[in-house]
């Protein structure tokens, strides 16, 4: 009944629609945040002021999604996890279903997010290009059950098309990822490309480069 209901709503007027996710869903939308036409019903919703959500992108089965001021999920991406009740991932106590955007960061075009567990984006990131994974969570193999760890993508990043991020995996502030890489781990060196299967450092960058001291997220 909650689901069909909640079809009904991705069809209101979004200034109607706004005050029915706040009052009935209890979801926090700031006064210049907007939703176009998405099925976005995580357990939770933040929305600072200008963040936008944009047509046919999907957000269920998160506990949590939090969209920083003046932050942008684009168009037709898929966001899920699995809830925090869930029957699976239980040894997982800590475990956090919850995608976080900081301010000004950006997800473009037909995007998987998988928030079994937490992924970060940073401020001023920006989840570029089409096509790429963000998965937190896999088989264990030895242990023969699911598995899963978080994900932090740190601030000022930008992160090229079809790439494969796992679970486990952090891009450091201010670093870029390479087209088609697959990030596998936790790096910590900063003003770096990482690129390859599975991705290193391969080339410094200018701290000074102006996308690192942007003060709006969208690029001319």
């Amino acid at each position: 009944m909650k689901r069909l209901l909640g079809l009904l709503v991705v069809l209101l007027p979004w200034s109607l629609k706004r005050a029915v996710l706040r009052r009935f869903w209890g979801y926090e939308i700031a006064d210049g945040a907007r939703i176009g036409l998405s099925y976005v019903f995580p357990g939770h919703l933040v929305m600072g002021q200008g963040a936008y959500i944009g047509h046919f992108n999907v957000a269920i089965h998160l506990g949590r999604l939090e969209c920083g001021a003046h932050s942008v999920i684009d168009r037709s991406n898929w966001i899920t996890g699995h809830p925090p009740a869930g029957a699976h991932f239980t040894h997982r106590k800590d475990r956090d279903p919850t995608l976080s955007l900081g301010e000004h960061a950006a997800v473009t075009k037909q995007h998987i997010i998988d928030c079994t567990d937490r992924v970060d984006i940073g401020a001023f990131t920006t989840i570029a290009g089409y096509h790429s994974q963000i998965i937190t969570h896999g088989i264990n193999v030895v242990d023969n059950r699911q598995d899963c760890k978080p994900i932090r993508i740190g601030a000022y990043c930008l992160v090229g098309t079809r790439v494969t991020v796992l679970g486990g995996a952090a891009l450091p502030d201010r670093s870029m990822l390479g087209a088609g890489s697959v990030l596998n781990k936790a790096h910590v060196e900063e003003h770096r490309v990482y690129a390859g299967s599975p991705a290193v450092a391969v080339k410094q960058i200018d701290p000074e480069a102006a996308y690192f001291h942007r003060d709006r997220g969208f690029v001319h």
